[in-house]
């Protein structure tokens, strides 16, 4: 829900505040959503629109998704202004726009799938149309700079959206089997399963290490994606209310001082001290450093998380890794830290 929705609330709650001593006013992000919507479950022969509101897809990345896609028996449909380049981005923000609001109206379409991430939607959050999001709720899925938008929708609308592959990663067996359980085959409760590591590079690398960081057990509704990604929001209509939710987090390639960063802010914030608990996905290329003194991922992790005493665990199977499994924004989670599962509560589809 964006701060504009607010204003009737907010100029009542400040005249009512002005009236009573030492009552402080309220910030300005919405502390409650919108009524859950839920979309259709997908089945095979449904048909996929393919959009990429952020970068471009290289074309023969494209036909490997819309081979994918076919073999999990859908259909896949996209438009001409997913194709080329505009700059970095695939087009320009107008028509990357209308191009999801179209696959949003357009009765044929059955879910969408962005076909990868990059940078670009927080150039097209205004020009979204949310009321027809609304009225035509679908299966959305996507992740990295497609947080900006599984979480803006979410608020304006209260449909589920889903952080899970784009199409140029969803070409793995764990990864294609997750999305199924949750867009597909629903239960409740539904256990999102860690990926076994069976490699042996990745037992021994840090960024894949799992481990509790506060133990304790939280339920609330899931929020997040990626870390930069919820740092872009902050300020905005779109920043996101951390209150009474498990926050899901994960990045990719950036040092361990802008974790810090990063983390910092959103501890500095008004609501991210009162989320219920915190999950935080494999921060793949994130324990580089140039800087021979600098702390860990680890480190910095342990540092900014542990003193909030609120449940937390490191290395959970999502974010920029080749086993990424899909979580709903917007339906209601239970993580246990100390055994590091999760499990949703409530179906995301209908």
């Amino acid at each position: 829900m964006g701060n504009r929705r607010q204003f009737i609330g907010s100029a009542l709650g400040g005249a009512i505040a002005a009236l009573l001593p030492n009552v402080g006013i309220a910030n300005s992000i919405p502390s409650t959503y919108p009524e859950t919507i839920r979309p259709k479950r997908l089945k095979k022969g449904d048909t996929i629109g393919l959009i990429a509101p952020g970068y471009a897809i290289a074309p023969p990345i494209l036909e490997e998704a819309k081979k994918t896609l076919k073999s999990m028996g859908f259909k896949p449909f996209h438009t001409n202004r997913i194709i080329g380049n505009y700059g970095y981005l695939s087009n320009t923000d107008e028509e990357r726009a209308k191009d999801l609001n179209e696959m949003f109206a357009n009765p044929d379409i059955d879910g969408i799938l962005c076909a990868r991430g990059g940078y670009g939607c927080t150039r097209i959050m205004q020009m979204i149309d949310y009321e027809t999001i609304k009225k035509n709720g679908k299966t959305f899925i996507g992740f990295s700079d497609i947080t900006a938008l599984l979480n803006g929708i979410y608020q304006e609308t209260g449909l589920v959206t889903f952080h899970g592959p784009v199409g140029s990663t969803l070409n793995d067996p764990y990864s294609i089997r997750q999305l199924e359980k949750v867009v597909m085959f629903p239960r409740a409760p539904l256990a999102i399963q860690n990926v076994e590591l069976l490699n042996p590079e990745l037992r021994t690398n840090p960024e894949f290490e799992r481990y509790t960081i506060t133990e304790g057990i939280a339920t609330g509704k899931l929020v997040g994606g990626s870390l930069t990604l919820i740092n872009a929001l902050i300020g905005t209509p779109h920043e996101i209310d951390f209150t009474d939710t498990i926050v899901c987090i994960e990045d990719v390639e950036e040092a361990p001082y802008r974790i810090d960063r990063m983390l910092t802010q959103l501890i500095e914030g008004s609501t991210f001290k009162k989320a219920a608990g915190i999950l935080i996905g494999v921060c793949a290329g994130c324990n580089a450093s140039t800087n021979p003194k600098s702390f860990s991922l680890k480190e910095v992790i342990l540092d900014r998380i542990r003193p909030l005493g609120i449940p937390a665990v490191y290395g959970m199977s999502f974010g920029h890794v080749e086993n990424n499994f899909t979580f709903p924004i917007g339906i209601t989670g239970k993580m246990d830290a100390a055994k590091m599962n999760l499990q949703l509560l409530e179906k995301a589809v209908i």
